[in-house]
């Protein structure tokens, strides 16, 4: 089983469950737990591979990397702890893991915060991921993902959030983020069902004014899903929102919580 940490809420009957992205770990939420402790029971998951799920790492060399499989480690942390249902919070590419959850298992999933969400791979994105795929197994990891986070996150004031998460998948291994990396290779058609398929789930999407890669795309969903899904741009914000602007992504998302 992955890595968990739970803070219980006396008060409240309520579950939000934070799902981060590829190379992060539950620490990026840091900005978060106090304030959503004060509302909801909190679960924070590590993702196979990463942050205190790393000590698994040769149980999970010996299985499939898929969207599915890891939709599947987070279900078992909520079977184990008997979460019926819960609001899952995403950021980048958690946002995919969410939202392969809510096909599987839709009655599991109370509401989906999209934080930085990935629903199209643009051109950019495209010519990045051909790049990776050259040369993920000739320059160290940490060399591709260092330029991916300045691409992704290029600004000034994206800094802290590309300093963050270099930081954090420090703590990868080669062939874990070889792993991770061809999920790309799924990446697509995924995307392109979960654009065509709107889900009966509230859907609240947190973007970056700056998140020029992948802002557009969700743009476009969001005005097709419109009876599900609503949108938060914030100005002066690239693509890790719950950190480039945390105060005003906590006051948004518990309040849709509340709501939905």
């Amino acid at each position: 089983m992955i890595a968990y940490t739970v803070y219980k809420n006396e008060e409240s009957l309520q579950w939000v469950t934070f799902v981060h992205g590829a190379g992060g770990s539950s620490s990026i939420w840091f900005m978060q737990l106090r304030e959503f402790q004060k509302h909801f029971n909190v679960l924070l998951l590590d993702l196979r591979g990463h942050g205190d799920s790393n000590s698994q790492l040769k149980k999970a060399f010996k299985q499939n990397y898929t969207f599915k499989s890891i939709a599947n480690d987070v279900l078992e942390v909520l079977d184990y702890l008997k979460i019926k249902t819960s609001h899952f919070v995403g950021i980048s590419l958690g946002t995919i893991v969410i939202r392969q959850l809510a096909e599987m298992h839709p009655k599991r999933v109370d509401s989906m915060i999209m934080g930085g969400a990935i629903l199209k791979m643009n051109f950019r994105s495209q010519i990045l991921m051909r790049l990776g795929n050259v040369f993920k197994y000739v320059l160290p990891y940490l060399v591709l993902y260092k330029f991916f986070a300045f691409v992704i996150m290029p600004n000034k004031n994206h800094k802290q959030s590309r300093l963050l998460f270099i930081n954090e998948a420090k703590k990868l291994y080669q062939k874990e983020f070889i792993r991770w990396f061809k999920l790309t290779a799924e990446i697509n058609p995924i995307l392109k069902w979960f654009r065509q398929q709107e889900l009966n789930i509230p859907t609240f999407y947190v973007m970056g004014e700056e998140d020029y890669m992948f802002l557009p795309s969700v743009r476009k969903v969001v005005q097709s899903h419109y009876k599900s899904s609503t949108l938060f741009v914030i100005e002066k914000c690239g693509h890790v929102v719950n950190v480039e602007q945390y105060t005003l992504f906590n006051q948004q998302v518990i309040a849709f919580i509340h709501n939905s």
